[in-house]
């Protein structure tokens, strides 16, 4: 079983930076993501996990949304730890390929093989005014980027073979110059003579992380991803998802195996359930429903949802079609599905989705999360899972104490790390130059 932290805010919760057990640190201290990753290493997690966001919310007075960059952060994670895997987003429709390959390939290095590149297209209308020489991108053109983007930054990553350094200080030779190639691409939005100004990384390349689930992202992920994030309500539509990408990695000719899939989990742990439901309860008590209908929004592009009650039974004809959502298309179909066969109130989704924002949301004791989890890996619904604590460090420490010690007595969780690299933990091979 593999194991990511997803480190963000205080934690997944709308609410965590309210209460009394999230941490007092600024999310502007980088001290606060070296303890979360310390503490993720001590557990033997395979990876942490930095989201982004290329541009200002406009739910900034009650929503703490933004912390350091997750780029430079992972430089100096990389001098706080020594095994954990760590990796961190990096937009294709708002980042230079040139420079997003030096500094991934830069990161390998400073680790010594522990970086991980999570892919996105970017959604937010907030990025596009950022960015004036792109603006907003509609998602078809934004993964027809993201297509000519990777064929750039692999060809960049490769532009230097293995043995290319030769490093011989007696006949004065740095380099082979015949092991380093230019790319010389010239495609529809980008144009890159390349090669890399410097060496290919211990991994070769930093690993593939995407987190798609449109029709669109899901082909995407088959191509070119190693570990998938994917954000599922209920067992049965994740179960679906890993079905069908696993699917569509034997039509891409690519061994399935190489390809992990880790559903977002937000475990609210007790000594009992009572306790764990309390928890929860105390949670649910700090949020507000209108910071939830806002976010609701900001999530269907903008949607003005302020005409529906709270505690309206919700219908799919409540929300704009999914199809024709240019932002966050994957979790706007999962939100619709689940009013579809549910059919809540608003207040009810609302709280469904404060947890963590359309990921998997469960109450209990340490036993039962251990179950849970076992069930999933066992049943073919994940490889593993993408942790997303609702308080932090709080729920994290429960987690680490409690119950990865059950994981591991069961044998499904390792009791050291065995290897160096990011892709050694999660059994992914090196790709040749």
């Amino acid at each position: 079983m593999h194991l990511n932290l997803f480190i963000q805010s205080r934690g997944h919760h709308e609410a965590a930076w309210r209460h009394p057990k999230s941490s007092k640190l600024p999310l502007t201290d980088i001290q606060y993501t070296v303890e979360m990753t310390q503490k993720a290493e001590a557990g033997l997690f395979d990876s942490i996990f930095l989201a982004d966001v290329l541009g200002l919310w406009n739910d900034v007075q009650t929503t703490p949304f933004n912390w350091l960059e997750p780029i430079t952060t992972l430089a100096a994670l990389s001098m706080a730890t020594k095994r954990i895997g760590l990796i961190a987003t990096a937009s294709t429709t708002y980042t230079e390929a040139y420079n997003l390959a030096r500094q991934f390939a830069s990161l390998d290095h400073i680790s010594r093989g522990r970086i991980g590149w999570n892919i996105v297209t970017t959604w937010s209308p907030q990025a596009g005014g950022n960015f004036g020489n792109i603006g907003e991108v509609s998602h078809a053109d934004r993964y027809e980027r993201a297509e000519e983007y990777m064929t750039v930054v692999r060809g960049l990553w490769d532009s230097w073979a293995d043995d290319a350094v030769l490093d011989d200080r007696a006949s004065g030779r740095y380099a082979d110059p015949k092991r380093v190639k230019p790319i010389d691409h010239a495609g529809k939005f980008y144009k890159v003579k390349g090669p890399l100004n410097l060496p290919r990384s211990p991994q070769g390349r930093p690993v593939f992380v995407q987190a798609g689930s449109s029709d669109t992202g899901k082909r995407f992920a088959a191509r070119h991803a190693e570990a998938v994030f994917t954000a599922h309500l209920e067992k049965g539509t994740a179960k679906a998802f890993y079905d069908d990408i696993k699917k569509l990695l034997v039509e891409e000719g690519r061994d399935p195996s190489q390809v992990l899939i880790l559903p977002g989990f937000s475990p609210i742990i007790g000594s009992t359930e009572a306790e764990a439901k309390r928890f929860s309860d105390e949670l649910n008590g700090l949020s507000d429903p209108e910071v939830g209908r806002n976010r609701l929004s900001l999530r269907f592009g903008g949607h003005d949802f302020s005409h529906l009650p709270l505690d309206k039974p919700l219908a799919p004809e409540d929300f704009p079609d999914p199809k024709l959502n240019e932002s966050s298309r994957s979790r706007t179909e999962v939100i619709v599905g689940f009013v579809r066969e549910h059919k809540p109130t608003l207040r009810q989704l609302l709280a469904k989705l404060a947890g963590a924002r359309g990921h998997f949301v469960f109450e209990g004791t340490p036993e039962q999360v251990a179950d849970l989890m076992q069930e999933w890996v066992t049943e073919g619904v994940a490889d593993g899972f993408n942790l997303m604590p609702p308080v932090l460090p709080e729920m994290l420490d429960v987690f680490i104490a409690e119950v990865v010690p059950i994981l591991q007595k069961r044998g499904l969780f390792r009791t050291r790390y065995e290897g160096e690299t990011l892709r050694s933990h999660l059994g992914l091979q090196r790709p040749e130059a």
